[in-house]
């Protein structure tokens, strides 16, 4: 007889934490011409946001990314993944190549999570 067991918030988190992108994962998004090309700091959280919920199989989490991410090999930028208790992880973004107007990064989230302030 299996169980199923009900999830929380903090799942996602540990789910994440727990291997499902320690491993690293890819991803590229298209992004308005500019030079370098960018990728606003809300679509970069949006897009996340779908990637980590597609990823461990869990609702789309609530991403936070603070600057816009420059289309430069290389580049990186630090995001927050909050879990509705408040808990937080962090994840590392580095562009890994730029193909005219598509920036393609490179995800991995932090393995431990930071517990909610109080």
């Amino acid at each position: 007889m299996s169980r199923v067991r009900k999830t929380t918030g903090i799942s996602i988190l540990t789910t994440v934490a727990a291997g499902t992108l320690l491993l690293g994962c890819s991803t590229s998004v298209e992004v308005k011409k500019s030079t370098p090309p960018k990728l606003s700091a809300e679509k970069l959280s949006s897009t996340l946001s779908q990637k980590l919920a597609d990823a461990t199989g869990q609702p789309k989490p609530h991403v936070s990314c603070p600057e816009d991410l420059v289309g430069k090999v290389g580049t990186t930028s630090r995001c927050t993944l909050t879990a509705d208790d408040g808990s937080t992880l962090g994840v590392t973004v580095k562009v890994a190549s730029v193909s005219g107007d598509q920036i393609h990064y490179d995800y991995k989230a932090d393995d431990k999570a930071s517990p909610a302030s109080s």
